[in-house]
């Protein structure tokens, strides 16, 4: 653990991984339990999150349940245009996750999008953007959810 978190700080990671408090002022509710104040609080996490502890503070929706359609991506991208084209990809708002794999099928990308209207025009802006023309969907036939939570001691 680095030497940066006190026992304050590891009681307010384990605190919001169970739930954020989704009233009107949550950083004042999070400092009653801990003793603190709201501003104190609000200045601990944004110090966690400069360090680099804390990467994402916010709310994980059902998509699915809220009309969005998601499907994982694979095409080929020739080496010499990873970069560019990671680039290109990257920049669409959909995208959740991008990376590269040993296989034929070298760049693979999640995205998410409105519907399947919407989703079917950002992968035809994706070919049309970089040049290639066939993009591999494979939407998920069953949905897991993994909750996972690090207990910070």
């Amino acid at each position: 653990m680095p030497e940066t978190l006190d026992p304050l700080d590891k009681e307010l990671l384990n605190i919001i991984q169970e739930g954020f408090p989704i009233v009107p002022e949550p950083y004042a509710l999070l400092g009653e339990r801990l003793g603190l104040s709201g501003a104190d609080v609000l200045e601990r996490l944004q110090r966690l999150v400069s360090l680099g502890i804390i990467r994402r503070l916010g709310p994980v929706f059902e998509s699915r349940k809220l009309g969005y359609r998601g499907t994982l991506c694979a095409m080929t991208v020739p080496y010499d245009r990873l970069e560019e084209v990671a680039a290109i990809v990257n920049a669409f708002p959909g995208i959740t996750h991008n990376y590269l794999r040993e296989h034929r099928k070298n760049v693979w990308f999640t995205v998410l999008a409105a519907g399947n209207e919407e989703l079917e025009e950002i992968l035809s802006q994706i070919m049309d953007r970089t040049g290639i023309n066939e993009i591999l969907e494979l939407p998920a036939e069953k949905v897991y959810k993994i909750n996972v939570k690090f207990k910070i001691d």
